[in-house]
């Protein structure tokens, strides 16, 4: 499995099993439970161990269902990360969302937690405390964000004593503003890892009409979604989290893996790929 390492300690594999689209921001749909839990054990037994959740999807729901497809699994073996919401970030009220959660995913402790999204009308420094209380009383191993443009996370990290290791964004071919914004290049700089979500689109790579996209699938002798993902794991500090349910995906995914990507092509891809317009579900960076 291709690690996405820090000059620090820190590493993860490059890529995660996201369970945003299974479940996303919409009442549980408690029929799919069974159906959800064999699709998230089948990532498991595959060798993809890193899970991504959050309080958000399914309204807490998906969190239960980790919890029931991960329970006869050794713990230490799983990589298990989730998010609090843009409106818990309030001290108290983060604290309170950290501790449910372990309580539904019956953990004594996160791999990574995550701010969702940035709110604006909570001081951060307020939100860090709250983030490093957890850090130092051993709840949380690690702190990262989501969709956080590179001055509020400069000043994110600035009010945390614990060092921030990750920030999520929305970032693919067609999407490019952590490209266009020099996110990247501060993550880079600061030994943070940049991780896309979203790498394909809803699958909307692979159907779009590229000369350049068909010459580097027909060199590589891979698919548009291996070209599209290796893209972005072949850089330095860029690891992604993607939805699978099915056997084929799994393995097209864990194919993007067992091979790198030349510079120059990924040059080609940044500076010759159509830039598309943003597209309107987005979250912007904030």
């Amino acid at each position: 499995m291709l690690i996405k390492k820090l000059d620090s300690w820190f590493s993860i594999p490059a890529i995660w099993l996201w369970t945003w689209k299974i479940w996303w921001n919409f009442d549980p749909d408690f029929s799919q439970d069974q159906k959800f839990i064999d699709d998230i054990k089948r990532c498991i037994d595959s060798w993809i161990t890193l899970i991504d959740t959050a309080e958000s999807y399914a309204k807490w729901h998906c969190e239960e269902i980790v919890w029931k497809a991960i329970k006869n699994y050794n713990r230490v073996d799983l990589f298990i990360t989730s998010k609090v919401s843009q409106a818990n970030l309030h001290y108290e009220a983060l604290i309170s969302s950290a501790q449910n959660t372990l309580d539904r995913l019956h953990t004594d402790y996160l791999d990574l937690y995550l701010v969702h999204l940035p709110n604006p009308d909570i001081d951060i420094e307020q939100t860090m405390s709250a983030m490093n209380y957890l850090f130092d009383k051993w709840l949380i191993k690690n702190i990262w964000v989501s969709n956080f443009k590179k001055e509020t996370l400069e000043s994110a990290q600035n009010a945390s004593k614990a060092k921030i290791v990750l920030n999520q964004c929305h970032y693919n071919l067609i999407y490019r503003e952590p490209e266009i914004s020099w996110l990247n290049q501060y993550c880079l700089t600061n030994d943070i890892i940049m991780q896309a979500w979203r790498p394909i689109q809803y699958g909307e790579i692979m159907l779009m009409e590229s000369d350049l996209i068909n010459d580097l699938s027909q060199k590589y002798g891979k698919t548009y979604s291996q070209i599209a993902v290796n893209r972005l794991i072949s850089q330095k500090n860029i690891s992604t989290i993607i939805k699978m349910t099915k056997e084929e995906h799994i393995r097209e995914n864990l194919w993007a893996l067992w091979w790198q990507m030349e510079a120059e092509d990924i040059e080609l891809l940044k500076t010759n790929y159509p830039n598309q317009k943003p597209v309107s579900d987005r979250i912007p960076l904030l």
